[in-house]
This record gives structure tokens, sequence and C-alpha cells, in this order.
């Protein structure tokens, strides 16, 4: 992977590299330099076009790492090996990971605020014995800023054009920044890429970071799945999970596309469909914005605010948007718009894509727009991961009219969904699965307002009105520092930061059942209580 192949940077000198260095205790500035200026020269790159040299925190004060910087003329940026953590990287060392924080401290570091990698990670080539093993470096490439993004009222924050893969598609693009950018149109800034998942991998914790409802898959779901098992020496045939989507929703097989998961469909709509003026409305789900970024595109971010209970407002949305994006109801903050606003967004010329991964949770699926045809540019997706548990299997769907599910299919690798997820797809769809999933929806209600009857007690916590989701976000005062005290009390709950247009003081909480709410609830107490200058209840 090198510079030559990844598209052209910016302007003749201008600064644009970012170095990255991982580095043994006691390397000594001349060994690290030597390593850059090796790496540097053998890509062909200019060591007067680096901006800085970046590194994990604990390594900010190597005298070597800072010596090189020195000789360079540019500073030492450092970063939390959290954040360098939540970095994708082509080479990751388990050994790294386990002695830093971050399973590549060059390749991280050189990435989390860079747009490509130039150089991936490398030591000092064999001749050169007096620096090779103490000490590994990344090189990526920063691009000029980017424009494209839309404030909350709607205006443009920049005006010139941008097309759709005018940026390369590198990895860098599959890994935003994760601290806040410098320039005032937010296109980067939370890692997109954090899933709820990450706080409770590998801990025995009680989970309400995920949406995954409890004790799924039932048992009768299983045993379908385990059937299909001996079905598996055939390609997957996903003719009847199809039909049996299609009639679930009335509507022609021709309308419906089965994916690998929701997370596929944004990649497909991403890759597949023309946008020039690609809009994703937040506070929600990451993914839509991360596919988007991943595949070039210049993101606009239209930020519903606090103060008007993260709300949809129509008007606040780009006339010139071409492809628009919205979860219905919101994760995370659990909003549930009505589908007479969102018909509002839609026009001819403009893809509008509703993520109802959540509608299966509202009673009678009100403001659903999964089966409409009358539409212009509508774009449906469904997740079956979340009501039934199947979350490892990866299974969900597209409805669309014909034409873009036909665009979409064209972007597909060949036999995308296995043949276990295509008979849990069919199975989800019969009678007595939608009567189950109806009798969820209302327990999940019942057990929502218990959870926030219990939240009301607390004055240091402010819950976002009429959740309709099976979570519930909330704002307090260092919501941090009680999410960790949450965590050595057994409680895994979601930060809020890692989503655009909300901050280090919300958390989302998975609905769970009443049993498991007072547990938590009594937990929160004494979390809360052991916060210095408690205001009191």
């Amino acid at each position: 992977m090198t510079g030559a192949s990844l598209g052209p940077g910016p302007e003749s000198g201008a600064r644009s590299l970012v170095v990255g260095v991982g580095a043994r205790r006691g390397a000594s500035g001349d060994a690290v330099f030597a390593l850059i200026e090796a790496v540097l020269s053998g890509a062909g790159l200019d060591p007067a076009d680096v901006v800085e040299v970046a590194t994990v925190d604990a390594k900010g004060d190597e005298p070597g790492i800072v010596g090189a910087a020195a000789r360079l003329g540019v500073p030492v940026r450092t970063h939390p090996a959290g954040a360098l953590a939540a970095v994708r990287v082509p080479h990751p060392s388990a050994a790294v990971g386990a002695a830093v924080g971050t399973v590549s401290v060059a390749e991280a570091a050189a990435l989390i605020e860079a747009d490509e990698l130039v150089v991936p990670k490398t030591r000092a080539p064999g001749g050169k014995a007096a620096v090779k093993g103490v000490a590994t470096c990344a090189v990526a490439r920063r691009f000029p800023a980017a424009d494209g993004a839309f404030d909350v009222s709607g205006r443009k924050t920049s005006t010139s054009p941008v097309t759709a893969g005018s940026r390369p598609f590198t990895m860098a693009a599959m890994n935003p920044p994760t601290h806040p950018p410098t320039r005032d149109t937010e296109s980067a800034g939370p890692d997109l890429w954090h899933h709820g998942d990450a706080e409770v991998r590998g801990e025995n914790l009680t989970d309400l970071a995920v949406n995954v409802r409890t004790h799924t898959p039932p048992p009768w779901l299983r045993e379908r799945i385990a059937a299909s098992l001996t079905s598996l020496a055939a390609y997957p045939d996903g003719s009847s999970a199809r039909a049996a989507v299609a009639g679930r929703h009335g509507l022609p097989v021709e309308r419906v596309l089965l994916t690998a998961g929701a997370a596929e469909a944004f990649v497909l709509i991403a890759r597949a469909l023309p946008a020039r003026r690609p809009v994703v409305v937040h506070p929600q789900f990451t993914e839509p914005e991360a596919a988007l970024r991943a595949a070039g595109h210049e993101v606009g971010r239209v930020l519903l605010r606090a103060e008007d209970g993260f709300r949809l407002d129509p008007a606040a949305v780009p006339e010139e948007a071409d492809l628009v994006m919205v979860g219905n109801p919101t994760n995370p903050t659990s909003v549930l718009h009505p589908a007479a606003l969102l018909e509002k967004l839609a026009r001819p010329g403009r893809t509008l894509v509703v993520d109802e991964a959540f509608m299966d949770v509202v009673p009678g699926e009100r403001e659903a727009l999964c089966d409409r045809t009358d539409v212009p540019g509508l774009v449906v997706l469904r997740s079956l991961t979340k009501t039934w548990g199947l979350a490892g299997l990866r299974i969900g769907y597209v409805l669309a009219e014909p034409e873009t599910v036909a665009r979409l299919a064209d972007a597909q690798p060949l036999w995308p969904v296995s043949t276990p997820a295509l008979a849990a797809a069919e199975a989800c769809m019969e009678p007595r699965a939608l009567v189950e999933a109806a009798e969820a929806a209302d327990r999940i209600t019942v057990d929502r307002a218990h959870l926030l009857a219990g939240l009301a007690e607390f004055s240091e916590v402010e819950v976002v009105e009429e959740a309709r989701g099976p979570f519930v976000l909330v704002r307090l005062e260092r919501a941090a520092d009680v999410r960790e005290r949450l965590r050595l009390l057994g409680f895994a709950a979601r930060r809020g930061d890692t989503f655009p247009g909300l901050g280090p003081q919300w958390l989302r909480l998975a609905v769970r059942d009443r049993a498991t709410t007072n547990r938590f609830l009594q937990a929160l107490d004494q979390a809360v209580q052991a916060l210095p200058a408690r205001s009191g209840r």
C-alpha cells in the first residue's frame, strides 16, 4: 500500500504527513530519526511535509520519539491508548495490544487524525542494524479540509463542489478522527465505529449497552436455524425467505433485498446509489455515516437539538441533499418521528433512507413506512438482529423501489446471506413469530415505563422524553464517572459521546426486565452518591 496507488494528495509543498511512531523504552533519538528518515526516503516522501509525530500517551515522553520530532522540527502529538484502540489498522498485534492497550501504536497514531495510510507499519530495513527492532513507524496523509456539512439550520458551511468518490477509498476512511475537529463543519469528531458491544466484550457485566433483546433467540428459532445446517453443502437460495419478507409487508418480491444485517445495507447504499450531497440526521446510529465516508463521500450532518427533544424538523435538511438518512425510532435518542414528517423529506431526485431497525419494538409499528410504495425515493431498512437475538448471524433486509433493489443487488457479492440466516429470516416472518414480536413490544413498553419511573426519582438525571425504543437516553453531569462507577458495580451502560450531536454527559440505557432494572437503579444511586459535591435528591 503506497501513496502512488491511493490517489492524489494535497498540493505540492503542503505539510500534510503524520508520522506514527512506536518505540521501545530507551530508544535513542538518532535511532528513531534514522527509522523515520529511511521510511520517508523509501516511499519517496519529503521530510519537510511532515506536520507532526504521533504516538500513544504512554510513550509521549520517550527521548527517542521526542528527539526525532525535534530533528524534524515538528511537535509530538499523543493520544490515549483507548482512542487508538478504536482505530482499525491493517497490521494489528495482539502482543502490542496487551502491552500498550492498542494493537498498533504506529499505524493507529498515524491514522487517528489523518485521511489515508501512505506507509503501513514498518521496521527499519535489515541493513539498518542500529535501529532494527527498536521502533516502528507508519505514515499517513491528511487531505485539505472537507466540504459538505450543514449546521442545524440546514445552512452549508462551505461552497466548493464535491462529488462522490473525490477522495480515495482507503483504510483511513473507515476511521474518522476521534478528536473534535478544529473546523466548524463537524465533518468528523466522534468515533463512528464505536459500538455498544465494546462496553461488555470480555467482561462479566449486566448488559445495558447493547439493544439486543435478552433471552433470544427463542428455542423454536434456534431449532429452525439448527435444522438448516443439514443443507450447508448447497449454495444459499434466498427465494423463499425473500418471498416471506415480501408477504409479511404486503409487497411484491421485487421490492425486497435480503442483506447480511442492516450494516451491509448501509454499505451497499453508500457504494451503489448516486449521491453528490448525502446528509445524515444526527444523533443516530453511526454506521450510515461511517459507510458513506468509507465509500469516499463527503457527508453533511443535520444535528437535532436536545432542547427540541431531538425531534425532526424537515426544514433543517438542505434542499440540495440528494440522499438523506434518518432512523425511526432513532438510536440513541429513542424518539419516534411521525411518518407524516418523514414523508416531507421525500422528493423526486432524492433517496430517503429510513432505518426502521427498532420499529418492531413499537406496538402496532405505528409511524412505519416499510409497506409504503407511494413515497418517491423511499428506502426502508429492517433488522432481525435486535428482537430475535441474531446479531451474530447477520440478517436484515431492504424495502425499496425495484430499480433501487436491483442496483443494490448488483453491488452485493455472490450469496451474501448464509443458509442459516435465510432460515431465520423465513421463520421470523411466520404468524407465530409476528405474534411473539408484538407481545415482546408490549412487554418492553411496560418495562421501559418502569425504568423511566425509576429514573424520574433522580434529580441529577434528565431523560429524553417520549422514548419509544428498547432504550432510553439520559443526560447527567459527570456521566463518564458514573459510567465507570456502574462498571465497578456490575453494569455496562453505553457512552453517548461517540454519537454526533451528543457529548460526554450522555448515556444510553437498554430496557431490561423489572428485576434487572431495580438492581440497576440501586447501582445508579450508589454511583451518583459516590460523586463529590452531589446536589441531592
